[in-house]
């Protein structure tokens, strides 16, 4: 009975440790962000983005996401996009990130993003490495991956939220609800 009850918790062990595995990845609260530049695509437009130039302005609403023009990417990046004019009050600017090519990200700036916000192409996982958001496992075609997570990077350069979560819709809603609740205090 021993023996089977210790066989018991080392697989309930084992299966927190495999649940717990990417909320783990993430970057934390405080860290600093590390700073980049990369293709990216506005309107269909490409462009240069800096992450840099862009925390000149206010916070910078950073997430990442596994694959343009997937249910759950296109369900993102529309309600970003539907919410843009509510981020830009406040100051933050968005930018989306995969690991897809800038062509892709051309076309998904338009069709999805609705022309509002960029989308940063990562094809050789760069950012997305420096960031600890790589998916840890690679999608059914074998292609790696980011997870879905946000980040919110402060003016000065540092993670004010982390958020790792499979509903797109509440990367919107918490990372509009940080930069609003960053804004009212930093506006005193």
């Amino acid at each position: 009975m021993s023996a089977l009850r210790n066989s018991t918790h080392i697989a309930a062990l084992c299966a927190a440790l495999v649940l717990a595995g990417p909320a783990g990845a993430a970057l934390k609260l405080g860290d600093a962000a590390p700073d980049f530049t990369a293709a990216a695509a506005i309107g269909g437009k490409e462009f240069v983005f800096s992450l840099a130039e862009s925390l000149k302005k206010g916070p910078v609403v950073l997430y990442f996401y596994p694959k343009s023009f997937t249910k759950g990417c296109t369900i993102e990046a529309h309600e970003f996009a539907d919410q843009y004019e509510s981020f830009a009050a406040v100051g933050a600017s968005l930018i989306g990130v995969s690991a897809d090519t800038i062509e892709t990200q051309r076309e998904f700036s338009t069709k999805e993003c609705r022309d509002k916000f960029p989308v940063a192409a990562d094809p050789k996982l760069a950012i997305i490495e420096a960031y600890d958001a790589k998916r840890s496992a690679p999608l059914q075609s074998g292609a790696t991956v980011s997870d879905r997570i946000s980040y919110v990077v402060t003016p000065d350069g540092k993670v004010g939220l982390s958020l790792i979560d499979s509903d797109p819709i509440k990367h919107v809603r918490e990372t509009l609800d940080f930069v609003r609740r960053w804004r009212e205090i930093h506006s005193r």
